[in-house]
C-alpha cells in the first residue's frame, strides 16, 4: 500500500501536469497565429481555438478525474490537430512548431500521472503519430527537421519518465522511513513504560517490604513487635494495588493522613482539610512523604517528626522534618535507592522537585515541591 509521500506525489503529478499544459497553452497558440499566413490564418485561428478548449477541459479532468482512459482521447485529439497540416498548409508555412510543442509537453506530461506501459504507448502513438502526418502532408520535402523535431517527443517522454520514476522512488524512501520511524518510537516508548513500570515496581518494594524485613533483620525491629504483622500486610497490600489506577484526582490529604499510622511516629500534621491533585501527583508525592518518614524513622535518631503541607492544586509545597541526628549527603553512597529513586526520582517524573536540607547534628528537612504546567511564580 503506498504511503502518504508517494500519494501526496501521485496527486501533485496530476496536478502540476494540468498546470504545465495550460501554462503554455498561451504562447503556443500565440506561436501558431503570429506564424500563420494572412490566408491561413482563419483556418489556423480555429484550430488552435479547438486546441484551447480541449487543452482546458483535459487539465481539469486531471485536476479533478480518476482513471487513464481520456488520455486516448487526448492522444486521438492531438493527432486531429496535427492532420489540419492539411486545411491550413502549416508545411508551407512552416508553421508547424507549435504542435510541435503541443505534442511534446503532453509526451512529457503523460509520464507525471501514468503507469509506465500506459505513458509509454501515448507518447509513442502521439509522437509517432504526428511524424506521419507531417511526412504525409509532405514535411521531409519541405524541411526534414519537422519530422525529427516532432520525433524528439518520444525520448523526451522517455527522460522524464526516468525523472519521474527515481522522484517516486524517493517518496516510497520517505514513507518507508518515515514508517520506520514510527514503529521505533511506538517500541521505544512501550520499553519506556516497561522500564517505568520496572523502576516504581522496586520503589515501592523498597518502601514497604524490603524497608520492614531490613529493619527486622538488622534488629531495628523486634520481631515479635505487635506493629509488624498489621505493617506486612499493609506492605502487600500496597504491592498488589500499585500500577491499578492511572487517572482522575485523589485527595493528598487524605493519602497522607492514612500513611501517617504507619510510620510508628509521633507526627505533627498540619495541612488545610482537602486537595485534590490529578492521581499520580498525588500518589508520587504521599510516597515520597512516607519515604521520607520512614528514614526519619530508620535513620534520624528521633521518633517525632513534622509534616506540613501549604498551597493548592496549582502550586504546593510538602515539607518533612525532623530534629534528629542529621546526616551527610556526600557520605550516602549512590546505590542506595531511598534518596535518588524514592525521592529525587519520584519528584523529577511528575515535574516537581525534592530538596533536602541537613547535617549531622542538625536534624533533616526534605522539601517536596510541584507547581503544574503553566502556573505562575508565586
Amino acid at each position: 500500500m503506498a504511503g502518504e509521500a508517494a500519494l501526496l506525489l501521485v496527486r501533485f503529478g496530476r496536478r502540476y501536469a494540468a498546470a504545465v499544459r495550460l501554462a503554455t497553452l498561451v504562447p503556443i497558440c500565440g506561436i501558431a497565429l503570429f506564424r500563420a499566413s494572412a490566408g491561413n490564418l482563419p483556418a489556423t485561428a480555429a484550430v488552435v481555438a479547438v486546441a484551447a478548449a480541449w487543452t482546458c477541459g483535459y487539465a481539469w479532468w486531471m485536476r479533478a478525474g480518476r482513471g487513464n482512459a481520456p488520455i486516448a482521447l487526448d492522444v486521438l485529439v492531438l493527432l486531429g490537430l496535427c492532420a489540419s497540416v492539411f486545411l491550413t498548409d502549416a508545411v508551407g508555412d512552416r508553421n508547424t512548431g507549435w504542435l510541435r510543442l503541443l505534442i511534446t509537453f503532453a509526451c512529457v506530461t503523460f509520464q507525471w500521472h501514468t503507469p509506465p506501459f500506459v505513458g509509454g504507448i501515448a507518447a509513442v502513438a502521439a509522437g509517432g503519430g504526428a511524424a506521419a502526418l507531417f511526412i504525409a502532408a509532405g514535411a521531409e520535402r519541405a524541411d526534414s527537421s519537422l519530422v525529427s523535431g516532432v520525433l524528439w517527443a518520444i525520448p523526451a517522454a522517455a527522460l522524464s519518465r526516468v525523472a519521474w520514476v527515481l522522484v517516486h522512488h524517493a517518496a516510497e524512501r520517505a514513507d518507508r522511513m518515515a514508517a520506520e520511524a514510527v514503529r521505533a518510537r511506538g517500541e521505544s516508548l512501550v520499553a519506556e513504560a516497561v522500564r517505568a513500570e520496572e523502576r516504581e515496581l522496586a520503589n515501592s518494594l523498597h518502601d514497604t517490604a524490603a524497608t520492614t524485613l531490613l529493619m527486622v533483620g538488622t534488629g531495628q525491629v523486634r520481631s515479635d513487635a505487635g506493629w509488624l504483622a498489621p505493617q506486612a500486610r499493609r506492605d502487600l497490600d500496597r504491592l498488589r494495588s500499585d500500577g491499578g489506577r492511572a487517572g482522575g484526582e485523589a485527595d493528598l490529604v487524605d493519602r497522607l493522613r492514612a500513611d501517617l499510622g504507619t510510620t510508628q511516629l509521633a507526627v505533627e500534621f498540619d495541612a488545610p482539610p482537602r486537595l485534590p491533585l490529578p492521581y499520580d501527583v498525588a500518589t508520587a508525592l504521599a510516597d515520597a512523604a512516607g519515604e521520607a518518614l520512614t528514614n526519619v524513622r530508620r535513620h534520624a535518631g528521633t521518633t517525632r517528626a513534622t509534616v506540613r503541607l501549604r498551597g493548592d492544586a496549582r502550586a504546593l509545597r510538602l515539607d518533612i522534618a525532623d530534629r534528629g541526628k542529621g546526616f551527610s549527603p556526600s557520605d550516602v553512597p549512590f546505590t542506595r535507592r531511598g534518596i535518588r529513586e524514592s525521592l529525587r526520582g519520584r519528584m523529577d517524573r511528575i515535574g516537581g522537585t525534592a530538596t533536602i536540607t541537613t547535617a549531622e547534628g542538625e536534624g533533616t528537612l526534605v522539601r517536596l515541591e510541584w507547581r503544574a504546567d503553566g502556573a505562575a511564580d508565586g
